[in-house]
């Protein structure tokens, strides 16, 4: 009797313990091994161009886990699953075989794999709805979209520089399950919706890039170029409606492409811009008065300054070009001359009025500003070739807005690639208004259009650059680049920049050929007339008809 009441004792004190002292904490491991928690990804925000074309957005797609804790038969469960899912049962069984509690074995399936595999009901296999990133244009802007990682994380692009607007807010969902992992008819259920993230809508323009895509592409492969850039860009109000580079890469696949092609060459590459330059310089020579299109200037064969002897591209006796004749045949001399009459001061004040060494604030990834040494370290031959485009470097965006400010009247406006978001109501939210800047008198940028109408004139340096119908005017550039070894080699950055309808610019498009064996006006005005005439038509722009005003180029 003494021994029952002793026992009957302590298994009083035993269920005091457990009922009442101990009661909250066993209850909670009891409840922790009843109830599973997984996480209901967001369905990622659309991105878009400016009429609504979806260049990415998420599709329903099948995710599958396993609990090895859970597994019965690692070996023929794998077997089984295995057809079903695409992968080798040795690696399925391997993961079945790992510590914890959950462990991904293949994501991103359809819907119709996920179902088989529910329909063959292994313990300890489970199939979660989930989000998979595509992109139906594959290559189409993919430098500008970029691309996400299997979580849908951005790495690269508006997909990484927006990925905290794209990506919303993950919601949960807890069960009650049996020892098998099944879910308990009746038992707790606590769902919490997960929150979408915003659609993003750029300025870009499905069709023109397009366009500018093959043109690029076609023109690299005739010419043998390494690659290349085309930017689109509306000068009223800053909003790029193509970006296109060469080597590109699927957005879709981007694990293929050679990691050195899934950046944004036209906000991360830097070059010497050539004797697009030359149009900084006139713009203030002719904004401060010192010149007017019509002077006369007395252009020798050969320039030395310093250590350095300068030429022109081509060879010729001492001649005298005007002012609009320097810039229509693209004297480098000729442009030396002016920012001597300038100064070094002048000159280095308006490459930074139009945005030369420093970056624009695009709303890419990977900008970067450029080099415009500063005017105290300029050495003579430095105050020399930086004038025609050498000795600095710039983006293909930063020159695109230079020259988007003469196209506007004189004011700069900052480039943008976004256009609007949507808000957690899911309403569109314009962006604000880019930031601008006058640069120079509306009357100074009608003048040097004027000027620029020259150059695609048969006695100035791209008549391939001139479209039926239309006013153009703009610049070619040529400069030396540089090889693999950071020096020199004999090949060009080769490009043209242009506006149309001149007298009233709609659109500005420049063209940037690497390592090339041509110049400016060969190589990269033909692509500058091919996007360029497809954008007019695209826009319905009117054509203007009227002929160019004629200035005289030289003395005869």
């Amino acid at each position: 009797m003494l021994a029952v009441a002793v026992g009957l004792s302590l298994l009083a004190i035993r269920l005091l313990w457990l009922q009442g002292i101990s009661s909250t904490a066993y209850a909670s491991q009891a409840e922790g091994q009843r109830l599973r928690t997984t996480t209901t990804a967001p369905t990622r925000g659309e991105i878009l161009d400016r009429n609504g074309n979806v260049l990415a957005q998420d599709v329903d797609a099948r995710s599958i886990y396993v609990d090895p804790g859970q597994i019965v038969d690692a070996a023929r469960e794998a077997a089984a699953l295995a057809p079903l899912v695409g992968i080798a049962s040795t690696d399925i069984e391997n993961k079945m075989r790992q510590p914890g509690r959950f462990v991904w074995v293949v994501r991103g399936l359809t819907p119709a794999q996920g179902q088989a595999v529910k329909a063959a009901k292994l313990a300890g296999v489970g199939v979660l709805n989930e989000s998979r990133r595509v992109y139906p244009g594959g290559s189409l802007a993919s430098n500008v979209v970029g691309f996400t990682d299997i979580d849908e994380k951005g790495l690269a692009g508006i997909e990484l520089s927006l990925d905290a607007q794209l990506k919303g807010k993950a919601g949960t969902r807890t069960v009650e399950v049996d020892p098998s992992g099944n879910v308990i008819p009746g038992g707790m259920s606590k769902v919490t919706a997960a929150e979408p993230g915003s659609n993003v809508t750029l300025t870009l323009n499905q069709d023109i890039q397009y366009e500018a895509q093959q043109a690029l592409s076609k023109q690299v492969q005739q010419i043998g170029a390494a690659g290349g850039s085309v930017v689109v860009l509306d000068p009223k109000t800053g909003q790029v409606l193509a970006a296109a580079s060469t080597p590109g890469f699927d957005s879709s696949n981007p694990g293929a492409a050679n990691p050195a092609d899934t950046g944004n060459p036209i906000v991360s590459d830097m070059y010497e811009p050539g004797s697009v330059n030359k149009v900084i310089v006139a713009a203030a020579a002719l904004e401060s008065g010192a010149l007017h299109p019509n002077d006369m200037l007395t252009i020798p064969p050969s320039l030395k300054i310093s250590d350095a002897t300068f030429h022109d591209a081509e060879a010729h006796p001492q001649e005298d070009l005007t002012f609009t004749g320097v810039l229509a045949k693209s004297s480098n001399i000729g442009a030396i001359k002016i920012a001597q009459l300038l100064g070094n001061a002048t000159v280095a004040k308006y490459l930074s009025l139009f945005g030369l060494g420093a970056k624009t604030g695009v709303e890419v990834p990977g900008e970067v500003p450029g080099v415009l040494p500063p005017v105290d370290s300029w050495r003579a031959t430095t105050a020399a070739t930086i004038p025609f485009g050498q000795g600095m470097d710039v983006t293909a965006i930063q020159v695109a807005a230079a020259y988007g400010a003469i196209a506007n009247g004189g004011v700069y406006v900052a480039p943008r690639f976004v256009l609007s978001t949507t808000d957690k109501n899911g309403d569109v939210v314009p962006q604000p208004a880019p930031p601008q800047r006058q640069v120079v008198s509306e009357q100074t940028a009608a003048t040097l259009r004027t000027m620029l109408e020259q150059v695609t004139s048969d006695n100035g340096t791209a008549p391939a650059a001139r479209i039926q119908g239309y006013r153009i005017a703009g610049k070619t550039g040529t400069a030396y680049a540089v090889g693999p070894d950071g020096k020199y080699n004999h090949k060009y950055v080769s490009s043209f920049v242009g506006m149309a309808p001149a007298d009233n610019p709609r659109l500005v498009v420049e063209v940037v050929l690497n390592q090339t064996d041509q110049f400016g006006g060969t190589a990269a005005a033909p692509v500058f007339k091919d996007v360029m005439g497809f954008a007019l038509k695209t826009l319905g722009v009117t054509p203007t008809n009227d002929p160019a005003p004629v200035l005289p180029l030289g003395a005869s």
